[in-house]
């Protein structure tokens, strides 16, 4: 059968009752899992000739992927998770001692820790914004970050969605002011891709990266890289390996005299790609992208939306402070909500697991986040056993 929104048919074996924190781990799907079977049982049947199947399945998964981003396949490369491809872009940039690079506070370590890195490396001076601005609207925080632009800049980092709080970054409006004063905006899209529709040409950023275990609903080991393609003749190889290089493995397929160490650096994002890839966790998120090619992201960001749309009021009225903007177009497929001050939110977390219901405590938050599967029937079970573990906890001595 194929997907269907509101349906984990193809989730049979979630012991979960609502599985809400896919913005952490999703789970995989029967077809993910079944991809993963498959890869172990023809290398174990074939071994070295099981690699030119594979070598054939990522043209087709980064032809899938630049479908849903709206770019063209050769300005992606594949990585093993977000944090990779950070760290990949951070040291090809063509850095020069000074340069300014603007990250911001309350962001996820993947995207602060590696420019950190390479500010040491290269001796660029790193300024953190407040994200605070932006949460009061998106006007405020742009006028924060041209505030912080006018003093120079070289490249921005952002996440396209904040962990803590779900707020969507207003991405076309950074891009277009931070190239206004000459700078590049890096994004980190882990917690939008396959949730969000994003048209990576609209929106103009400069380079992207992702993981395949959150929205994307893969698994653990695999992600990607885009490099607008004004962009890679400009970076510097710093990461590239040997399968970097034009026809790196033409010297094992052609016999005698091919062993070289000359041939150019691809010219394209893939240079990344140094060494042999994550074939399985690859194989599983090609067969999690079909399905969300068969619902279309549009269809499945409408579905959460409404099944937000439904919960948050409820739990408002308990007492939570919601963090969602009221802006449509700041929202996201995350819910993220302070407790009532008299509830302890570890307590709370814990309570909701042993009601088989699984969410999120990203640094003081309770975060619920629903994906394709999830069902709008869910949301008054939710909500009663918010209000039940509440009730425990609000009686224990």
């Amino acid at each position: 059968m194929g997907p269907i929104l509101g349906d984990r048919r193809l989730f049979s074996t979630l012991r979960y009752e609502i599985y809400a924190n896919h913005a952490g781990i999703s789970p995989p799907s029967r077809p993910v899992v079944q991809a993963l079977t498959d890869v172990g049982e023809d290398y174990a049947a074939r071994a070295f000739a099981a690699w030119p199947t594979y070598n054939d399945q990522r043209t087709s998964l980064r032809q899938r992927l630049a479908r849903m981003l709206c770019v063209d396949s050769e300005d992606l490369g594949f990585t093993s998770n977000t944090t990779q491809g950070v760290i990949d872009i951070a040291l090809s940039v063509a850095w020069k001692p000074g340069d300014r690079v603007v990250v911001f506070a309350g962001e996820f370590p993947a995207n602060v820790t590696p420019w950190q890195s390479a500010a040491k490396t290269f001796s660029l001076e790193l300024e953190m914004l407040s994200l605070e601005p932006f949460a009061r609207s998106a006007q405020e925080g742009l006028d924060a970050l041209e505030r912080a632009l006018s003093k120079g800049v070289r490249l921005v980092a952002v996440s396209a969605v904040q962990f803590q709080t779900g707020l969507r970054m207003p991405l076309e409006a950074m891009a277009a002011l931070v190239h206004r004063y000459g700078g590049e905006l890096f994004v980190d899209a882990v917690q939008a891709c396959g949730i969000i529709p994003l048209n990576l040409r609209a929106l103009a950023v400069d380079y992207l990266a992702c993981g395949s275990h959150k929205w994307l609903m893969g698994t653990e080991g695999a992600g990607f890289v885009y490099v607008h393609p004004d962009k890679i003749a400009k970076l510097v190889p710093r990461v590239a390996g040997w399968l970097s290089h034009e026809e790196p493995v033409r010297f094992l397929l052609e016999g005698a005299g091919h062993l070289r160490y000359d041939r150019p650096i691809r010219a394209r994002t893939d240079f990344i790609e140094g060494g042999n890839l994550p074939t399985p966790s690859l194989a599983a998120l090609e067969a999690s992208v079909k399905l969300l090619e068969d619902l279309t992201i549009d269809r499945i960001f409408a579905h959460t939306t409404q099944y937000l749309d439904a919960l948050e009021p409820q739990l408002t009225a308990l007492g939570f402070h919601s963090m969602r903007s009221t802006d449509r177009d700041l929202q996201s497929g995350s819910l993220c909500l302070r407790p009532p001050q008299h509830i302890s939110l570890e307590a709370l977390h814990r309570g909701l697991l042993r009601e088989h219901i699984a969410t999120a405590m990203p640094d003081g938050f309770l975060r619920i986040s629903p994906h394709w599967p999830n069902a709008m029937r869910e949301v008054p079970t939710l909500v009663q056993a918010v209000r039940d573990v509440m009730r425990t906890l609000e009686s224990a001595p």
